[in-house]
């Protein structure tokens, strides 16, 4: 028999015994349910339950990469221990394990493993679940004891009593349409403290701990959002303000709790949580603050995928990440309950909000309505919203509920600092690159597509080969991204000029995408870019003269082309229309932004997302208890970074490393159906692995040759 020091209940390289992981579980549940005001001892309960099925031997054999010959769920093995606990918390005991990793039953998937769809599908799952009872039951009883849990032998028919119970609760309640707080407690816990491992007891502290904002207390004449009144009883904000008023600042004076600060790009976060960490760790000198990357987690199962919603570590003061990551929870994506758990009563920052498709409007609604339903304070802040939308979400939060806030036209004249020049195509962009390189400006080219961006950079870098020049895009490795980011940014580790690129005095050239448009603090002189729908085209313009040093900077927008394919991701109708409201040779009037705002989105343009969405409008639920969907619309309509990506040679390394070690080597990226044919990992944020040859530091990621026969290391096929 296996002394039960040497169970474990994680593999290599963790090798983590089953001791030591529930007693990390149990640490980070009960301060989850402490801080949720829900019954500790049940949290605790639940954590010891949850994994204790992991003794089994079936189980052991597989950490050792024996396969079993039928399907083997620890979870469920984990309720044949049921009776050791009161009788009076088996419902909440049960939420809290049998579907911590799976849904209890998904319809039309014949390899599914819920505790349901194994009863229906095998005629002995509860005896594949209790093979070798008498060996094990020991072991795991044994364990328990050493958490206070009172020692008893269960026998085999005990076991399977425990079991039909849990079946006969899961049959009931999966006919009921809901979620579980129960459930997402567990899982919030589980994956905190694997995550965190040894450091479970240490970290939990932090949790749940409201950050001190005061820094955001700043004021400047030249950002007149500081100037005013933040105070208000009003439970909600929208701000509507110029690029470069003071937003975000303002925003966050506006919290008064645990902070989630949205943006909305994926690319667009990492620079905005250096941002806030350098501006707050000196008042917040054991600041928790987390960068939440990717939409979701995509583990491909032959011609499908699962999509799993990414809760991060549950608790910490300020997370930075993006709506998609919320409107998630709307979609009833595994892993949702964990992320209401994490999100309800915070104060929510909605900034630099984009609406320029039916898409992205509506998931603006629904992140909306599933945040009022979470009790979340909700704080918008835009630049650029359509007035059809703005009403809609007034109606939905309430007028007497939301504090508006815009500038007055005197202060919106003080933002016209840009005159639109239309041109044609690129060779007329070249022209205008070249002048503003020999009257030694600062240039910031804004394309809307990565091949077409590193296309751009690769041409400058041959025509300026002496002028400093750098790549800005999704595509690379984040941690080349941040370096290039801090090289952009031309800041010292304290926050001093240093004289590269933003802070130069001499010309220089920043190829970039989307990405720029927000979160990065920069100001350039000369900007040419692609027409891009009007709301997204206001935020680059707000990347030149941002400081407002001089009356009026140029900016150059080249005309959308006559091909619907090239102007994607963007709808070729969206582009004609903002080209045709900018002005031509003449100074851009901030006062006159929000009429052409309208003129380009005149209504809300709402797609049919309510009947994809198991959160509906009416504030109920649409999802069967204890269950989850596979995947989102979201996935099949939006372009957004929803996978993460590693080249071959940090395979080995990204294996053994750590969580913030591992972000620096994924690669985001947009999930399609060539990356089935790729290897992927199934641990950290489930990698696929790109061909060396498909990456460079320079360039990035090179979508053209992602491919498998482009492997370098074949054994690997």
């Amino acid at each position: 028999m296996i002394p039960c020091s040497q169970i474990r209940a994680k593999g290599v390289p963790d090798n983590t015994p089953l001791f030591l992981h529930l007693e990390q579980v149990v640490v980070a549940s009960e301060a989850i349910a402490k801080a949720k005001g829900m019954d500790v001892s049940i949290a605790r309960a639940g954590a010891l339950l949850h994994d204790i099925g992991k003794a089994s031997p079936v189980f052991q054999a597989q950490l050792n990469g024996v396969r079993p010959k039928r399907f083997f769920r620890h979870e469920i093995a984990s309720l044949l221990f049921l009776s050791l606990f009161d009788s009076k918390i088996h419902p909440q005991l049960i939420e809290m394990v049998v579907g911590h990793h799976k849904s209890i039953k998904t319809p039309n998937d014949s390899s599914a493993k819920g505790i349901l769809d194994l009863e229906n599908n095998c005629d002995d799952s509860f005896e594949v679940h209790a093979a070798k009872w008498s060996e094990w039951m020991p072991l795991a009883v044994e364990i328990l004891s050493g958490f206070g849990i009172i020692p008893k032998a269960i026998s085999l028919e005990e076991a399977a009593s425990n079991y039909q119970i849990a079946l006969s609760y899961c049959s009931n309640v999966v006919k009921q349409q809901g979620y579980s707080k129960w459930k997402g407690l567990l899982m919030g816990a589980d994956h905190f403290a694997s995550a965190l491992s040894d450091k479970t007891s240490e970290q939990v502290n932090r949790l749940f701990k409201a950050p001190n904002l005061a820094f955001f207390e700043r004021k400047h004449p030249l950002f007149p959002l500081s100037l005013k009144d933040a105070n208000s009883s009003k439970l909600h904000t929208i701000v509507v303000a110029s690029t470069g008023a003071g937003k975000t600042d303002f925003l966050f004076r506006r919290c008064n709790g645990r902070v989630f600060y949205t943006l909305p790009f994926q690319a667009s976060i990492n620079a905005m949580y250096k941002r806030v960490k350098h501006d707050l760790e000196p008042t917040n000198p054991d600041l928790d603050i987390r960068l939440l990357h990717s939409s979701s987690q995509i583990v491909v199962k032959g011609d499908s995928y699962e999509e799993k919603t990414i809760q991060g570590h549950v608790g910490s003061a300020i997370k930075i990440l993006t709506p998609h990551q919320i409107a998630s929870i709307a979609f009833g994506l595994q892993g949702f309950e964990a992320t209401m758990a994490d999100l309800e009563g915070c104060d929510i920052i909605l900034d630099e909000i984009h609406t320029y498709s039916g898409v992205t409007q509506s998931i603006v609604f629904k992140v909306v309505q599933v945040l009022k339903h979470l009790n979340c304070r909700i704080h918008i802040g835009t630049a650029t919203m359509p007035t059809a939308l703005y009403d809609q979400i007034i109606e939905i939060l309430g007028a007497d509920n939301v504090l508006e806030v815009k500038l007055s036209a005197d202060e919106l004249d003080a933002f016209d600092r840009h005159v639109v020049h239309k041109i044609p195509e690129w060779s007329d962009a070249y022209t205008e690159v070249a002048k503003a390189i020999a009257n030694r400006k600062k240039v910031l080219v804004v394309c809307n597509k990565v091949s077409n961006a590193q296309a751009q950079y690769v041409y400058f870098k041959d025509c300026y080969p002496n002028v400093p020049i750098v790549l800005l895009h999704s595509r690379f490795k984040r941690g080349d991204r941040g370096q290039k980011e801090k090289l952009l940014l031309g800041l010292n580790d304290d926050g001093s000029p240093n004289g590269s690129f933003n802070t130069s005095t001499e010309a220089c050239i920043v190829v970039s995408t989307q990405v720029v448009e927000v979160s990065l603090d920069i100001s350039f002189d000369v900007m040419v870019t692609e027409t891009a729908p009007l709301d997204a085209l206001i935020q680059r313009f707000g990347r030149i003269n941002r400081r407002r040093s001089e009356k009026s900077m140029p900016v150059f927008v080249i005309q959308p082309s006559e091909k619907d394919v090239d102007c994607k991701p963007y709808k070729r109708q969206d582009l004609v229309r903002s080209y045709e409201v900018l002005p031509t040779g003449e100074v851009l009037r901030e006062r006159d932004l929000q009429a052409k705002i309208d003129a380009v989105f005149p209504f809300v343009d709402l797609m049919d997302i309510e009947q994809h969405s198991v959160f509906k409008q009416d504030g109920k639920w649409r999802i069967d208890f204890l269950t989850h969907r596979n995947k989102s619309i979201l996935f099949d309509l939006l372009e957004i970074d929803s996978i993460a990506c590693i080249v071959e040679d940090d395979e080995v390394a990204y294996r053994d490393a750590d969580y913030e070690t591992r972000m620096g080597m994924e690669i985001p990226a947009r999930f399609n159906y060539g990356y089935r044919k790729l290897r992927q990992l199934q641990l950290g944020n489930s990698p696929f692995i790109v061909p060396n040859r498909a990456y460079s530091s320079d360039l990035g990621l090179d979508s053209s040759l992602v491919k498998p026969e482009n492997y370098s290391k074949f054994e690997f096929l």
